[in-house]
């Protein structure tokens, strides 16, 4: 018999506009991806733009999630913010409701769940803002998928929890030696390389490791990879990260298929 193929889900942040506020290229990113992590209003959408994402999540074949923030839209999610665990655990509640009403009305599963911005960040290392998620998420569909990078203490709550836990690599993010991501206030957080952020994510599919900033080699086996969708070039990345990943080998299935198997 022979080797199995290597799999692997593509995520991005879609629906990230709201009212008069344009963000990304959603018609043109949707159909290459094969997950989406639709913005639920707190950092970006609305409820006129969650409802056409789902529906082009629909037509183009693509799973959808939750993408829950903090409340904060003028910071887009990106500024740490000074809450308790009740709040953080209803607030993710609340998104993840609203974003499975228009999966409801559109007839479309909810598939994932995958905290947003800063929240995600500091649930990493906050144990108990990671179980504060986790329940959410568990109280409202213990079937729900929690996307989360591997061997956080968001990715431990998920277990704790009783939810999946699918692994998630950015592309084109630095590491730091322990596994998270660089802050993005430090130069040379975010890769502007095309061809180096396709590098870091194939040794992630391939190889299961990572290049951390200082130079060490870390074990970071994923699930998912994600691609940023508000970055003006997301188009173009994507096309040549899915070409590279075919010459490579690797077949793309939603997150649920990845897990499946």
């Amino acid at each position: 018999m022979g080797l199995a193929m290597p799999v692997v889900d593509l995520n991005a942040d879609l629906g990230e506009s709201f009212g008069n506020f344009e963000v990304g290229r959603d018609e043109e990113l949707i159909p290459l991806v094969t997950s989406a992590n639709v913005a639920c209003g707190f950092h970006g959408g609305d409820p006129r733009v969650m409802d056409r994402t789902v529906q082009a999540c629909r037509a183009a074949g693509v799973a959808v999630g939750a993408h829950p923030s903090f409340p904060d839209l003028v910071g887009f999610g990106r500024r740490a913010m000074d809450v308790t665990p009740a709040e953080a655990e209803t607030d993710v509640v609340y998104q993840v409701a609203a974003l499975a009403g228009f999966c409801r009305r559109n007839r479309v599963g909810l598939q994932h769940v995958k905290p947003h911005g800063a929240i995600n960040n500091l649930a990493a290392r906050d144990p108990a803002l990671a179980d504060a998620i986790a329940a959410g998420v568990a109280s409202f569909d213990p079937g729900l998928i929690l996307v989360c990078q591997s061997g956080t203490e968001l990715a431990r709550a998920a277990e704790r929890a009783g939810l999946r836990v699918a692994r998630e690599g950015y592309v084109d993010r630095a590491y730091e030696p322990d596994g998270t991501l660089v802050s993005r206030r430090r130069p040379g957080s975010v890769y502007d390389d095309p061809e180096r952020a396709v590098r870091q994510a194939l040794r992630m599919v391939l190889e299961g490791t990572v290049v951390a900033a200082d130079g060490t080699v870390i074990e970071l086996p994923v699930d998912t990879l994600c691609v940023h969708g508000d970055n003006p070039e997301a188009v173009d990345f994507l096309r040549l990260l899915r070409r590279e990943l075919a010459a490579a080998g690797v077949e793309l299935r939603p997150l649920a298929e990845v897990l499946g198997r």
